[in-house]
C-alpha cells in the first residue's frame, strides 16, 4: 500500500490467504465429529430412528454410516401449505410435519434491481433444500409420534400480523388414538427475527406419556459458488467449552456428530444470513449431524424427556433465529451467536474495527463515507509508523544514484558490493529495513478490514454515490480499480527504483495485476484502498520533499 515492498507483502499475504482457504476447504483438519464411545446418561441420548425416517435423530449406538451422496433431486413430502406474513417475514409452513419450508426476508431484497422480490433464506426448490424441522420423539415401538413425518391439522391456510398487534401465533394440532393432544405453536413477534416454536402437550389418557423434543435444520449445499471470494456455508455448533465450531458438509459425510452440550446452539450459516436453533439455557441437549441421500445434510439437537402425567399438561419450546447476521441483535438471542459473522482468526481485531465503522455510520448515514472516514482514522493511528517508513524510503531514494554507482563498480562481486552498501548505510545512518515494521503491523489490520467488509451484512447492497450503488458488489464500470491502479503507479514514482532489473519489471507490472485482481472485489474494499493510497501519496510526498530539502 505505502511502497512497492508493502504492495508485494500484501500480494503475498493475499496469495497465502487464498491458498490457505482453498486448502482448508478441501484438505483442512476439520475436527471430525465422532460417535460417542463412552456410556452416556439416558437423558443425553437420542431415541432410535423410526422406520422410514432416515433424518430423524438416533441414539449414539445406532448411528448409521453416512449415506451415499447421490446427485438425484429429493422432494420432501407435502401437505397443506400455510402462508404467514409479518413485518419481517413471508413464511410457508407445511402441515406435513409442521416444517418451516420457506422464509422470505422482506427487508432484504434479492438484488438491487427494482421489483426483484425479497431474499429467500429458507426454501424448498429443485435447486436447494433448506428447511427447519422439529417434533417430539417417543421412541421406536411406543406408538405414533408427532415428528416431522406426522400430519398436523390447522384451521386456516393464511395468517397475517395485523397493524397494532405485536404477536402472531400459528397453531398446528396433532392427536393420536390414545388421547394425546399436541399443539405445535409458531409464535412470531413484531420486529423480531426470532420465531418461537412451542409444543403444548395435553395427556387425556389414563397413563403417563413421555417424549423428547428435537429441532433440526436440513439443507443441500449451494449450487452457485463464488469464484473469487470464499465465504463459509455449512453447519455450526456452539458450546461454552469449544465456542464457535464449524462442521462442514464433508465432515458430516465422514462421521455423524453425537455430543451432549449445555447452553449451546446449532446453526446452518451462509454469506450474510443464518438459521439457528437456540434451546433454553441451563439445559443439556444432545447434538447430532447426519448426511442423507440427495446431498442433504442435517444438524440438530434433541432435548431432555418431557413427562406428561395422565390428565395433565406440559409445554416445551425452543427459539429459531432466521435472518441476517446482525451482531447487536444476535448477541441478545444467545451467547456467541454473533460469532456467525465469521471474521476468522483476526476476530479480535475485526470486531473493534466493525464497532468503529458502525458508530461512524450512525453519524454520517452512508456506508461508503463511513469507510472513507474509517480509513482516515486508521491512517491517523498509523501515522508515526508510516512516517518512519516514508523517511526510510526517502533516504533510500537519496542514496539510489550512489548505490547504482557501487553496483557498477563492483559488478558481480556480491560480497564486496554488500559490504560497500552496508558501510554506506552505516555512514549515512540509513536503515534499509526501516520500512518493514510498519508494513508488518498494518497487514493484520488490512486483512481484518477485508473480512469486516466481506462478512458484514450491513454492507450488502449498501449504496454509496454516483455509479457505486452496491458496496458489496464489484464496481460495474471498473472505475475504482483503475483509480487504485493509478495511485499505485504514482506511489512507485515516489519510491526509489529497484537496483535489480527483474525486480523493477515486477514492480512495474504489479499495479496492472492488482487492478485486474481487484476488479472482482467488493467496491467497498477497493474504496478503502483508493482512499488509503491517496492519503499515503500525500503523506509520502510531503515527507520525501522534506528529506530531500534537508539533504
Amino acid at each position: 500500500m505505502d511502497n512497492p515492498r508493502t504492495l508485494l507483502a500484501i500480494a503475498l499475504s493475499f496469495l497465502v490467504l487464498l491458498i490457505w482457504q482453498a486448502w482448508m476447504k478441501d484438505y483442512g483438519s476439520q475436527p471430525k465429529p465422532q460417535p460417542q464411545t463412552v456410556e452416556q446418561p439416558a437423558e443425553t441420548r437420542a431415541p432410535s430412528v423410526a422406520e422410514g425416517g432416515e433424518d430423524l435423530p438416533v441414539a449414539p449406538a445406532d448411528q448409521p454410516p453416512a449415506a451415499a451422496q447421490e446427485t438425484v433431486a429429493v422432494q420432501l413430502p407435502e401437505g397443506q401449505r400455510i402462508e404467514v406474513v409479518t413485518d419481517l417475514f413471508r413464511a410457508v409452513i407445511d402441515t406435513h410435519g409442521g416444517d418451516l419450508r420457506e422464509v422470505d426476508l422482506l427487508k432484504y431484497p434479492l438484488s438491487t434491481k427494482k421489483d426483484s422480490g425479497p431474499f429467500r433464506l429458507l426454501e424448498e426448490s429443485p435447486n436447494l433444500i433448506f428447511v427447519a424441522q422439529s417434533g417430539l420423539r417417543v421412541g421406536k415401538g411406543k406408538g405414533a409420534e408427532p415428528t416431522h413425518y406426522a400430519s398436523f391439522q390447522v384451521d386456516r391456510n393464511s395468517f397475517e400480523l395485523k397493524p397494532g398487534s405485536d404477536v402472531l401465533e400459528v397453531p398446528l394440532r396433532w392427536t393420536n388414538d390414545n388421547g394425546i393432544e399436541v399443539t405445535k405453536l409458531y409464535r412470531f413477534r413484531r420486529d423480531s427475527y426470532v420465531i418461537e416454536v412451542e409444543f403444548q402437550i395435553r395427556n387425556n389418557s389414563d397413563s403417563d406419556w413421555t417424549a423428547r423434543p428435537y429441532y433440526q435444520l436440513q439443507r443441500t449445499p449451494p449450487v452457485k459458488k463464488q469464484r473469487f471470494l470464499y465465504t463459509y456455508t455449512g453447519g455450526v455448533l456452539y458450546s461454552p467449552e469449544d465456542k464457535y465450531q464449524k462442521i462442514k458438509f464433508k465432515a458430516m459425510q465422514e462421521a455423524n456428530l453425537s455430543r451432549a452440550v449445555k447452553d449451546g446452539w446449532a446453526a446452518m450459516i451462509q454469506h450474510y444470513f443464518v438459521a439457528a436453533w437456540v434451546p433454553p439455557l441451563e439445559q443439556t441437549e444432545h447434538y447430532y449431524t447426519r448426511a442423507l441421500k440427495g446431498e442433504r445434510y442435517v444438524i440438530g439437537l434433541i432435548g431432555p424427556s418431557v413427562n406428561v402425567t395422565a390428565g395433565s399438561d406440559q409445554t416445551t419450546s425452543a427459539e429459531l433465529y432466521v435472518g441476517p447476521k446482525l451482531q447487536h441483535i444476535m448477541k441478545a438471542v444467545a451467547p456467541g451467536l454473533e460469532l456467525t459473522v465469521d471474521y476468522g482468526v483476526l476476530t479480535i481485531l475485526a470486531q473493534p474495527i466493525f464497532w468503529l465503522l458502525e458508530h461512524i455510520h450512525a453519524l454520517v448515514g452512508n456506508w461508503g463515507w463511513s469507510i472513507i472516514f474509517l480509513t482516515m482514522l486508521i491512517k491517523a493511528a498509523f501515522f508515526k509508523l508510516s512516517e518512519t517508513s516514508y523517511k526510510s524510503m526517502a533516504n533510500m531514494r537519496k542514496l539510489a544514484p550512489r548505490l547504482k554507482a557501487l553496483k557498477e563498480r563492483y559488478g558481480d562481486d556480491k560480497q564486496k558490493l554488500n559490504q560497500a552498501m552496508m558501510d554506506m548505510y552505516k555512514k549515512q545512518k540509513v536503515n534499509p529495513l526501516g520500512g518493514c515494521l510498519p508494513v508488518l503491523v498494518q497487514i493484520p489490520v488490512f486483512i481484518s478490514l477485508y473480512w469486516v467488509l466481506l462478512e458484514s451484512v450491513e454492507m450488502r447492497q449498501a449504496p454509496f454515490m454516483l455509479w457505486i450503488q452496491n458496496l458489496s458488489a464489484p464496481d460495474p464500470y471498473y472505475i475504482l480499480p483503475l483509480i487504485m491502479g493509478a495511485t499505485m503507479l504514482i506511489q512507485q514514482k515516489l519510491n526509489p527504483a529497484p537496483m535489480d532489473p527483474m525486480q523493477a519489471k515486477v514492480m512495474m507490472i504489479l499495479p496492472v495485476v492488482f487492478t485486474v485482481f481487484f476488479a472482482f472485489f467488493p467496491s467497498g474494499l477497493v474504496l478503502y484502498w483508493v482512499v488509503n493510497n491517496t492519503l499515503s501519496i500525500a503523506q509520502q510526498y510531503v515527507i520525501t520533499k522534506r528529506v530531500e530539502a534537508a539533504g
